[in-house]
């Protein structure tokens, strides 16, 4: 087995795959090591359990301070996340990219703050490689929702998403797409490389570490599914297990920066649910298929609501409740035989990244959130406006999800201050010459909306660096 390349690329989703497939493209000899299991479209079937237990990582929770959890979701498996995504394709707001610069110095090569324009050639990049496309093929449960919006005096629009004419509208992206309609990097980056041989795949290996030398990133050390263990030499490294993990694997190589799983930013959502005399089908849209920014920025109230979508039976059993509680017993049996009349809405809420993540004295990882007064209210404030809209859209019953993240970021920032960012402008680790970082993590401040197409397009620009310097 080979043990030597150019590059290594720990991870396979919006950074890593990216990463990995330019590189390879452009006639690198580039290793792509991805910790879950590597499945295609043949896999993909609409099997709820299946599909969490294959494709997902285990739950992992959060406590808040009032005794509710916060659940992470993500996934662990060729394309990352990627793969069981609602596939929204929504470019960082120039207020976003504002936020940068006074969270860790970061400034462009002309020393200037980050604008739209300089990550907008990547963006086009990205856009093009995944047949980024706008979707108004509206369903009837987002046409019964819409109203609710309108009697609140704002709008639906359009997602733009990257799905092709192939998505047939059946609801399971989160299960994998059985069509390859969903762009996940797994089947555009990486299997077009991997298929013609320009780049080496090893799917269920785990890296323990990034091997060091006299402050030089020179490989890492994995074990394979079968427990053996490896090392593997390579230029430059790039890490890119996303941003919980990314950091554990920087401390666990002897990375000892003050940011380093600092600045956790969450993104929280909540699933809001109305239920309707007639029955919507929420289950089968494209899970995103519209939504509504008028309160996306700070000052406007700090949400986006996304409309319409439902998770699947089991989740949706195991996480509804009100203000009265959790479901349960012939309440919760009630609701799920009215599974086809429930509609939901995401509450996604701007957070300030007052999160971390820790290493405790086992090593075992730990999440730690402190929410403040501002950005508890905005959760609020977004589930206050989601539960208005339900009810003018002539919902009959209103039930609530916990809060949950699906788009955290911000754990190794990029930026000019090391004491206030863990990677430079080019992502290269402030400690260790030939380390890279290369996913969600990189993000100084949260975005207002989904952030996968803000990480490739860094990831294409990391690529285009490494391009001529690993």
């Amino acid at each position: 087995m080979k043990s030597e390349f150019d590059v290594v690329v720990v991870g396979s989703g919006a950074g890593g795959g990216v990463v990995a497939g330019e590189l390879a493209q452009r006639g690198r000899d580039v290793l792509l090591l991805e910790l879950g299991p590597h499945l295609t479209a043949a896999d993909f079937t609409r099997w709820e359990a299946k599909a969490t237990h294959d494709m997902f990582w285990p739950l992992r929770l959060a406590p808040l301070p009032g005794g509710e959890m916060l659940a992470f979701l993500a996934g662990r498996c060729v394309g990352g996340t990627t793969t069981i995504n609602t596939k929204v394709a929504l470019r960082a707001h120039e207020r976003d990219l504002a936020k940068w610069h006074p969270a860790t110095g970061l400034t462009t090569e002309r020393g200037e703050p980050f604008t739209p324009a300089d990550l907008a050639p990547y963006y086009d990049r990205v856009e093009a490689r995944l047949g980024v496309r706008e979707r108004s093929d509206w369903t009837k449960s987002v046409r019964a929702v819409e109203a609710g919006f309108h009697a609140l005096g704002t709008e639906l629009e359009p997602v733009t998403a990257y799905t092709d004419a192939n998505c047939m509208r059946c609801g399971s992206c989160m299960q994998g797409c059985s069509t390859n309609a969903g762009k996940s990097t797994m089947n555009t980056y990486i299997h077009d490389a991997w298929a013609r041989g320009l780049l080496e795949l090893r799917a269920e290996a785990a890296v323990e570490r990034v091997l060091i030398e006299d402050g030089v990133a020179t490989g890492v050390e994995y074990v394979d599914a079968a427990g053996e263990r490896h090392t593997v030499l390579a230029g430059a490294v790039v890490v890119a297990a996303g941003t919980l993990n990314t950091p554990q694997l920087l401390l666990r190589s002897g990375l000892e920066g003050p940011a380093i799983g600092r600045n956790l930013g969450l993104h929280p959502v909540r699933l809001v649910y109305g239920l309707f005399d007639e029955p919507q089908d929420a289950h089968m849209v494209y899970p995103i298929t519209a939504h509504c920014m008028d309160h996306q920025h700070d000052e406007d109230g700090g949400f986006v609501i996304e409309a319409t979508t439902i998770q699947d039976p089991i989740s949706f059993a195991t996480t509804l409740g009100d203000e009265d509680g959790p479901f349960w017993g012939p309440r919760l049996t009630e609701a799920l035989r009215g599974f086809r009349h429930w509609v939901g809405v995401l509450a996604m809420v701007n957070d300030d990244n007052n999160a971390a993540v820790v290493l405790d004295d086992n090593g075992a990882e730990r999440f730690d959130v402190d929410f403040q007064p501002n950005e508890l209210e905005r959760i609020d404030s977004a589930l206050r406006f989601s539960r208005d809209v339900l009810e003018a859209a002539g919902a009959t019953q209103i039930a609530w999800s916990g809060l949950a993240s699906t788009h955290v970021q911000g754990t190794c920032r990029m930026g000019d201050d090391p004491a206030r960012s863990v990677v430079d402008r080019n992502c290269e680790s402030h400690e260790v010459k030939r380390l890279f970082v290369g996913d969600g993590s990189l993000v100084p401040r949260t975005l207002s909306v989904n952030p996968s197409l803000t990480i490739m397009a860094l990831a294409t620009r990391l690529a285009d660096h490494l391009a001529v310097s690993a």
